[in-house]
């Protein structure tokens, strides 16, 4: 299997730009997972396909506004940092690893002033692919720093003029689930972003169950498979948490006949990560650079809420691999629901509409 097989045709006009009013209004593509012809309706219905019993499992990683602008203390010129996730505490501030943008090279000892000069970055070390790592120095703690200068880290496909105020402060709230509680992501597990507070309940009054997981998503999940061959791709380290309240859950739920359902693919792969190394759903901390791609044994998952993906990503091929049936035809069947969603005119990607898989 090649990555150019799962290439599909998207009408940019179907890229969604913006939040709906309300989270509960998107729609949802139903796929039955083993065969079946794919039903349109609202995210709403997912509780005429849930029943007593499920466990419906989410990823509480909280995205913090982890881009920061600012200049190099020498010349001036413009730089801007995307912290992806501390490496370590140092002596005078925080040793964080990032993403760089900027007009010339970093290099070892460069300093750079950010957030309007309340924060001193040194570069320690320049990565590969556009990384850096630095030790931050601010005037006070880095999260307060951060929650006053830094920027919610959109996706590229999410166009956004600088300095529209009002549109950030949207973005600040509605990039962000319900139930966020774990500070750390520089991305949305955008799947939960359908959910409110009011359709959670009404799916805990008829007898669905709520746990939590935590992966601190990073920029690698949505990064498209540049290679030919897929195996030659690697993921980005993700750091995950299963709280041993979950593991009993989803035991629980497995012992009473229900069904573990995953919002998103993050969830996905923290559930299926600790099955893989640890030979079942035990309370486990790591990280986490599981690549799901066809054919796979998935053992902690039975159901799948997830939006629609990028071509050649690597969440793509996840959800196609969910699908396999014995002859190993997600890929075809997903790509076909896709088609029916562009015919229908869903909207795509993160603040777009979802399918529910199951």
């Amino acid at each position: 299997m090649k990555t150019a097989d799962f290439d599909y045709e998207l009408p940019p006009e179907l890229i969604a730009q913006a939040p709906l009013p309300e989270r509960s209004e998107s729609r949802m593509l139903v796929l039955p997972r083993h065969g079946g012809e794919v039903v349109h309706g609202e995210i709403t219905d997912i509780v005429a396909h849930l029943r007593r019993g499920d466990l419906l499992v989410v990823n509480d990683t909280r995205v913090f506004p982890a881009r920061i602008l600012g200049h190099r203390l020498d010349t001036g010129g413009r730089a801007e940092l995307l912290l992806t996730h501390r490496v370590e505490e140092a002596d005078e501030g925080e040793v964080w690893e990032a993403l760089m943008r900027s007009g010339f090279r970093p290099r070892c000892g460069m300093g750079l002033s950010m957030a309007d000069g309340e924060l001193v970055a040194e570069v320690l070390e320049p990565l590969t692919g556009g990384r850096v790592r630095v030790r931050l120095d601010g005037k006070g703690s880095l999260e307060d720093i951060l929650d006053r200068h830094g920027k919610v880290p959109l996706p590229p496909y999410i166009r956004r003029e600088e300095g529209d105020v009002e549109q950030a402060v949207v973005d600040r709230e509605r990039y962000q689930t319900v139930y966020a509680a774990q500070r750390g992501a520089v991305a949305a597990p955008t799947a939960g972003l359908h959910f409110s507070d009011g359709l959670l309940d009404e799916l805990k009054s008829i007898g669905v169950g709520l746990a939590s997981v935590t992966l601190h998503v990073g920029p690698g999940t949505f990064r498209p498979v540049s290679s030919d061959d897929p195996e030659a791709h690697e993921m980005d380290a993700e750091w995950y948490e299963l709280s041993p309240e979950t593991a009993d859950r989803i035991a629980a739920t497995r012992a009473g006949g229900g069904r573990v359902v995953a919002v998103g693919t993050t969830t996905v792969r923290t559930l299926e990560t600790v099955a893989m190394e640890h030979g079942g759903i035990v309370p486990a901390t790591g990280w986490s650079r599981l690549f799901i791609r066809s054919p796979f044994d998935f053992k902690a998952v039975d159901g799948l809420l997830t939006n629609f993906h990028l071509p050649r990503s690597t969440l793509l091929m996840l959800v196609s691999a969910f699908c396999d049936g014995d002859e190993g035809d997600g890929r075809e069947r997903v790509l076909d629901a896709y088609r029916a969603a562009v015919a229908e005119r869903y909207r795509f990607y993160s603040y777009g509409d979802c399918m529910f898989i199951a």
